[in-house]
This record gives structure tokens, C-alpha cells and sequence, in this order.
């Protein structure tokens, strides 16, 4: 048995060392003395994953924020979206929408929008815009598919006015740094700087000659002397770990990294956020072995094993059914969202260890039909009936939403996290579960 773990920029490397000649070809795209001396994509996750939110377009020098407006560049965005399309559509560009332009002294964006003096023009866009999405197909090992984050981005960027340098002491623009190319796109010249998913560590976990990969998240003023509460979150089964797919379970969806935000959680809290990515070899051999990752886990880093939590997309249920009734006395509450149905025996372990859960789903899911969750529902309520537990003792101990279509953002009714995480109250509920 044993733990590693590495920056996740060393993966990152990996994944892209076959990209770099990409790269380079896409950096003499425009031509070396046009003045543009690389494009970076910035990718955010948002409620249904991760896509393209700005781009940095760099220069040799300090570029003048006073000629730049919304009108200054045009991008554009593959159309792609691994939920609705085939991945023959991922070459297909629309133009996205500008809402921000400024500058800044690093090829990332800035919460509060305001230029500082720097070589890098960053160019925002339209989050609510279906564009711009990084993840795409992996492959298909069975009859169900797998996803990655995509190292080759389509994205395109075509400067449309002039971009100036500061003027120095006297009038005027500045010299230009490079001329208006409205007739030129150009490829992104860099690896995307991906936010909050870059500051992820990659781990691996050994166990009777199975491998766990997974990402784990510190606070940023990590203590080892204080205790934190442990989010563990179990991905959808298309982002398991498929040997091409490092890390998508960070980016495929909003579960992992909206316990890093205040926004999302209503909490100024910490929390240590621990994302397995296991293989899909069985659920008795997966169920133990994230058991088992857990528990190393809560010895190796400052866990407050009195609120070890879990939260599902999809398949994710399946492990989380499985380890709480192997183990409900090692979590505190759980959030299911668009899940599988338990046993009778799983509830009836469950019941017993009066591990808090809230249920949520889709009414109109397309693959997990509603009533794998009113089935859970009525499966746990029943074990805690059996156990001479009361209505109102029952109700703080189980929770069940359905949702309807108009409630989701994006007509995806299968990823009811959609809905639940953007209904703040319910990760607030999560949070504040203790044992005992």
C-alpha cells in the first residue's frame, strides 16, 4: 500500500508533450513580425463544465489600455459539446461575445477587470454562451464513453484594430505594436491556463495491484496542525480513469472545484476537496478501494474526520452506496444527484449508521430514469421506519428533490448537479453536518 502524489503540472506536461508541435506550428501562423508574440486560452468551470472564458494575446511591450475596446479582437469557438454533439462538429467555429477587454502583466484574467500596465491584452467572453466547451470524447471501451479535457484547443483570435503601445511622455497613441489583421485568424500559440483546475495536485493510490489516480486540493494557507472538512467527489462514469483522461473529472462538471468558492457555497470556509478518478473494474474493488483512499488520506493531511463528506454525479452514486454501507461510520452526509438505486441491504446498512443524505434528480432524466431516485428515497425511508425512527427524525436524516426541465440551465436533464449546486442552500445543508 502506498500514497503519491505530484503537482498535477507534471501530468499536464505529459499530456501535452504530443501538442507541442501544435503549438509551434500555430505560433507562425500570423507571421513572426506582425507583433503578437503568443495566444493563451484561459479556461473556466462553470455549472457544466469547463470552456474557454478568455484569451491573452501578448506583446512585446506595455500595451496602451486606452485604445483597446470591445471591437478590438474577434473570437471564435468550436461549437462542439460532448453532451449534444458528434465530436465531428469540434472544427466548427462561431464567434463568441466580448464582454471585457483589458490589460494585464500576466496571461490570466482579473477579478476585477480593471487594466494594469502590462503585455497582455485579455480578451473576456460571454460565459452563457453553448461555446467554447474543453472537454471532448476519449474513447469507448465499452458501450458507455469516456471524456477528456482537450490539449489542442480550436480556439481562434482575430485582431481587428490596431494595438498601440503607452505613448511615454508625450501624446498620442504610442507606436503600434501590431496592425489591424482583420482578414487573419490565429490559433492559440500556448497551453490554456486553466482556473482553479491548475491548482489541483495529482496523487496516486496502490492497493492489491490496483491503481486509484486522483486530484486532491489544499487550502491555499494550508495548517497542518488544523482540520479541515474532506470533500470527496465521485465522477460520472465517463470520467473515470481510461488511461487518456487525467484530471477530467475536475474539469467535466462544477462538483469539484465549487467547494473552493465562496459563490457557490455560501461559506467562507476551507475545505480539502479529494477527487478519485477510479477505473471501472467493479463495484466491490472500487468501493474498497476508495475506502481505503479515504482513510490514508484522512491520516496524511489535516482531515477533520468528523465531517468527511461525499457528492456524486451519475455513476458516482453506485461508489458512494457501496462505501457508505461498507462504511458508514468513516462519512458524515452525502449529496446524490442523478443517481443509481440502492439495495435494500445498502439502506438498511445506511439507516443503521444514520449517515445524512440528500437526494436530487431530473424528472425527465434520459438515462437514469426518476424513479431509480424515488426507489432510494422509499428504499431509506423504509430503513429508517424499521428502525422506529419518526417522521420528523426521518426528515433531517434523508432529503429528496426532483426537478423539473425549466430548472436546468442547460437542457442536459441527466446532470441534475446542475440545479442542486446552483441552489446554494443544499451545499450549505452539506457543510453543516456533523457527527453526532
Amino acid at each position: 500500500m502506498r500514497l503519491r502524489r505530484s503537482l498535477i503540472a507534471v501530468a499536464t506536461v505529459l499530456a501535452l508533450a504530443s501538442s507541442g508541435t501544435a503549438y509551434a506550428a500555430s505560433k507562425d501562423h500570423g507571421g513572426p513580425s506582425d507583433g503578437i508574440k503568443s495566444i493563451t486560452p484561459i479556461t473556466t468551470v462553470y455549472t457544466y463544465g469547463q470552456k474557454v472564458s478568455a484569451v491573452a494575446v501578448e506583446y512585446g511591450q506595455t500595451v496602451n489600455d486606452r485604445t483597446l475596446d470591445n471591437s478590438t479582437f474577434a473570437v471564435s469557438d468550436t461549437t462542439y459539446n460532448f453532451r449534444f454533439n458528434p465530436i465531428e462538429d469540434l472544427p466548427k467555429l462561431a464567434e463568441r461575445k466580448i464582454t471585457h477587454t483589458y490589460t494585464n502583466d500576466a496571461p490570466t484574467s482579473r477579478a476585477d477587470r480593471r487594466s494594469v500596465p502590462g503585455r497582455y491584452v485579455i480578451v473576456e467572453l460571454d460565459p452563457d454562451e453553448n461555446l467554447g466547451w474543453t472537454v471532448v470524447l476519449s474513447k469507448c471501451p465499452t458501450f458507455l464513453c469516456h471524456v477528456k479535457v482537450n490539449a489542442e484547443l480550436p480556439t481562434q483570435v482575430v485582431q481587428r484594430k490596431d494595438v498601440h503601445a503607452q505613448p511615454g511622455k508625450g501624446k498620442g497613441k504610442g507606436p503600434v505594436l501590431a496592425k489591424a489583421t482583420p482578414k487573419l485568424s490565429r490559433g492559440v500559440t500556448e497551453p490554456a491556463v486553466n482556473l482553479l483546475v491548475d491548482d489541483f495536485q495529482y496523487g496516486s493510490y496502490l492497493n492489491a495491484g490496483l491503481v486509484l489516480p486522483y486530484h486532491y486540493h489544499l487550502p491555499k494557507n494550508y495548517q497542518p496542525g488544523k482540520k479541515y472538512p474532506l470533500m470527496v467527489v465521485l465522477p460520472g462514469h465517463g470520467m473515470g480513469w481510461d488511461g487518456d483522461n487525467l484530471g477530467v473529472q475536475i474539469a467535466a462538471d462544477i462538483p469539484a472545484t465549487a467547494w473552493l468558492q465562496s459563490s457557490w457555497t455560501g461559506s467562507q470556509e476551507d475545505v480539502i476537496v479529494l477527487a478519485p478518478q477510479n477505473q471501472r473494474v467493479g463495484l466491490p474493488a472500487e468501493g474498497d478501494l476508495l475506502i481505503k483512499l479515504v482513510e490514508q488520506f484522512s491520516k496524511d493531511f489535516a482531515v477533520d474526520t468528523g465531517r468527511v463528506y461525499a457528492t456524486t454525479v451519475s455513476y458516482g452514486s453506485r461508489l458512494l452506496w457501496e462505501a457508505f454501507a461498507k462504511r458508514p461510520d468513516l462519512f458524515t452526509a452525502g449529496l446524490v444527484t442523478g443517481g443509481f438505486q440502492l439495495s435494500a441491504a445498502q439502506a438498511t446498512a445506511i439507516a443503521a449508521g444514520e449517515v445524512p443524505l440528500w437526494i436530487t434528480h431530473g424528472v425527465n432524466d434520459h438515462l437514469l430514469n426518476i424513479s431509480l431516485a424515488r426507489g432510494s428515497h422509499s428504499a431509506l425511508r423504509s430503513a429508517y421506519e424499521a428502525r422506529g425512527k419518526t417522521p420528523e427524525q426521518i426528515a433531517t436524516l434523508l432529503h429528496y428533490t426532483e426537478y423539473g426541465n425549466d430548472v436546468f440551465s442547460l437542457p442536459d436533464y441527466h446532470a441534475a448537479y446542475g440545479p442542486t449546486y446552483e441552489d446554494q442552500s443544499i451545499l450549505k445543508w452539506l457543510l453543516a453536518q456533523r457527527k453526532g
